[in-house]
């Protein structure tokens, strides 16, 4: 049976995992096991506003809430995100003309430990240095290729700010189908709404290089602004502003897998 996100999350929490002081802030990032032991000799970690001074104490890992040089964190076996990507980002680890999206999210996420050379929470898919919204990232990588393969057909939705006013065939022409110039098997919406005269909103199923801004332009249209506003049945938070970011939880991650 192939367990979805939101029960693998619920998994994770229910084990129970005594785990050494030291190993458990490695595993969130903390740097290597030399240098956690190293915060928890030197009175940098907090538990219950009680400072911890022995690295191999063994703790209770789902669940704990603790300090280190004064900044909360809590324990999370897997790191599911969400993300507000703003404009003038790009998702890359190496950026070639903008800053990246990982210089928005604190240290340990970027350095959690990972199998081979992979390091860190990876984004789900990418989004354009000019598109903004909704982009997950995680640690984990069947959620990534689950989330990324197209036979799931996880439905993103897009909103779209055009340069010429909407009509009914365009929104027509989009949910029957366009050819682009890679593809001759026609590329279709599964959702098309013209919600203002120069505002589409419109849901994909697959992930092609720039598919809003070619389906678009195929209709005879151009987009001026994107913004992902939906992954699934998840909805980017109103109150999330641009460049922060969340835990998902395990709601959030049933409303992804639909």
């Amino acid at each position: 049976m192939r367990l979805g996100p939101a029960v693998w999350l619920s998994r994770h929490n229910r084990t129970m995992r005594r785990m050494p002081l030291q190993d458990i802030l490695f595993t969130q990032g903390f740097g290597t096991r030399r240098v956690c032991a190293g915060l928890i000799q030197k009175g940098f970690v907090s538990i219950a506003q009680q400072v911890q001074s022995d690295p191999a104490i063994e703790l209770e890992a789902n669940g704990l809430q603790f300090t280190v040089q004064g900044v909360p964190w809590a324990y999370h076996e897997r790191a599911y995100l969400m993300l507000h990507k703003p404009a003038g980002t790009e998702c890359s680890q190496k950026p070639s003309a903008w800053p990246s999206i990982y210089t928005l999210l604190p240290a340990p996420l970027r350095l959690r430990p990972q199998k081979g050379a992979v390091q860190g929470v990876q984004a789900v898919g990418r989004l354009d240095q000019d598109t903004t919204g909704l982009l997950l990232l995680t640690d984990d990588g069947k959620f990534i290729h689950r989330m990324s393969s197209p036979r799931h057909h996880v439905p993103k939705v897009y909103e779209v700010t055009t340069t010429h006013p909407l009509d009914d065939g365009q929104v027509g022409r989009l949910l029957d189908g366009v050819i682009l110039e890679d593809d001759p098997k026609p590329v279709r919406a599964s959702a098309c709404q013209a919600v203002a005269p120069h505002h589409l909103r419109l849901t994909l199923t697959e992930g092609k290089y720039h598919q809003v801004k070619r389906m678009v332009a195929a209709v005879g249209n151009r987009v001026e602004a994107l913004h992902r506003s939906q992954i699934g049945g998840l909805a980017l938070p109103a109150d999330l502003a641009p460049g922060h970011w969340r835990w998902l939880v395990a709601d959030d991650l049933a409303r992804i897998a639909g």
